[in-house]
C-alpha cells in the first residue's frame, strides 16, 4: 500500500496537522440514501410518514395532526407539533405541501412554519404566484431576511427543504459569541447561504438573542392551513474533525 501523505510539509496555521498529514483521522463513512431526498445511514428520522409518536403538542400532551398516505397533516385549531428529541447544529431534510385547493391570499394560502430549536423559523407559504411581504415569502428567514429567489412549485406538489442550521453560542457569562447561521435549499435551490440571524424570529417585532441551551426540538406550525410534511429526518453536526 502507498504512503498516504507526507512528513516533511508545514503545519496548517490554526491545526495540529501537517498538510497531507498521513496521520489525520479519515472521515468516517456514511452510506447515501438509495434516492434523492432518502436519510442516509446516519440520520435521525423524525417523521418516516407512519405514525407521530416522536412528536407532542408544542403546549404539552399528544400531537393532534393526522397521517395518511406516508405524510402528516395540520389539523387547525390542534396547535404547533414539535419533535420528542432535541438537537442542536444539524442538516435538516424536510419536505412539505400547501393545499391543492387554493385558498386565500398572502399569508393566508398555505401556511406553516419550520422552526429551528422551537424559535427560528423558516417560513412555509404558498408563494406561487402569490405575492406577500418579502420577509414572509416561502422560505424566508421569516421577518429577517427574504429568501434570494422564490423557487415555489404548484399547490399540491411537494417541496424539499435542506437546511444547514449552526445555533448561537455564548460564553460563560452569557455573552453571544456568535450568531447563528442557517443555509437554506429551496427544491434544489439556494436561498440562503450562510446567512446571520439577527435573533429569535417573531411576528412584526425585532428580538435580541437570550441566552438558551444549545439544542431543542424542532417545532412545525399549524397556521390553520392544510399543509402537508413527510420525510423529515437530519443529521447532527458532530464527530467531526476541525482542527
Amino acid at each position: 500500500m502507498s504512503r498516504l501523505g507526507y512528513d516533511d510539509t508545514p503545519v496548517i496555521p490554526g491545526q495540529r496537522w501537517k498538510v497531507h498529514d498521513p496521520n489525520r483521522p479519515q472521515p468516517r463513512i456514511v452510506t447515501p440514501g438509495e434516492s434523492a431526498g432518502a436519510a442516509p445511514s446516519d440520520a435521525v428520522v423524525l417523521f418516516d410518514g407512519r405514525d407521530l409518536s416522536g412528536w407532542e403538542a408544542a403546549k404539552g400532551g399528544p400531537a393532534g395532526w393526522k397521517v395518511q398516505d406516508g405524510y402528516m397533516e395540520v389539523v387547525p385549531g390542534t396547535g404547533n407539533i414539535r419533535s420528542r428529541t432535541h438537537h442542536g447544529d444539524c442538516q435538516l431534510h424536510v419536505e412539505w405541501a400547501a393545499p391543492s385547493v387554493v385558498k386565500g391570499e398572502s399569508q393566508g394560502r398555505g401556511n406553516s412554519g419550520v422552526f429551528l430549536l422551537g424559535r427560528y423559523e423558516i417560513q412555509v407559504l404558498d408563494c406561487y404566484e402569490n405575492p406577500t411581504y418579502a420577509d414572509g415569502t416561502t422560505a424566508a428567514i421569516y421577518g429577517q431576511f427574504p429568501p434570494l429567489v422564490n423557487a415555489c412549485r404548484r399547490p399540491g406538489q411537494w417541496q424539499t427543504y435542506d437546511i444547514i442550521w449552526i445555533g448561537p453560542k455564548w460564553d460563560s457569562a452569557g455573552r453571544l459569541l456568535s450568531a447563528a447561521r442557517v443555509t437554506v435549499f429551496h427544491n434544489g435551490i439556494v436561498v440562503h447561504h450562510a446567512t446571520e440571524l439577527i435573533g429569535p424570529t417573531t411576528h412584526r417585532k425585532v428580538l435580541a438573542y437570550a441566552p438558551h441551551p444549545p439544542t431543542g426540538p424542532l417545532e412545525l406550525q399549524d397556521h390553520g392551513d392544510l399543509v402537508r410534511y413527510r420525510n423529515i429526518w437530519l443529521r447532527p453536526l458532530t464527530g467531526y474533525d476541525q482542527a
